[in-house]
């Protein structure tokens, strides 16, 4: 069986790798979306931000379709 360096086996290596991380992932919360983009250039950041504009509009689109589809729907 292959070895880490810490001794552990492959599958051992892994079962914590994988664990570990989503239990500290679990404790940290959600990823956060604030101040995502800093240490990057103007042009960026605003890229995000547009990016992040057109995925919420295209949200609110969606939902105005379902809604709109529904209504027509009942009656």
């Amino acid at each position: 069986m292959t070895k880490d360096a810490e001794g552990r086996g492959r599958f051992r290596q892994w079962i914590h790798e994988t664990f570990d991380d989503m239990w500290f992932r679990s404790m940290i919360g959600p990823a956060q979306t604030k101040n995502a983009v800093q240490g990057c250039d103007e042009g960026a950041r605003e890229q995000w931000k547009r990016d992040l504009e057109n995925r919420k509009r295209y949200t609110r689109e969606q939902r105005e379709r379902k809604r709109l589809a529904r209504a027509a729907a009942k009656g």
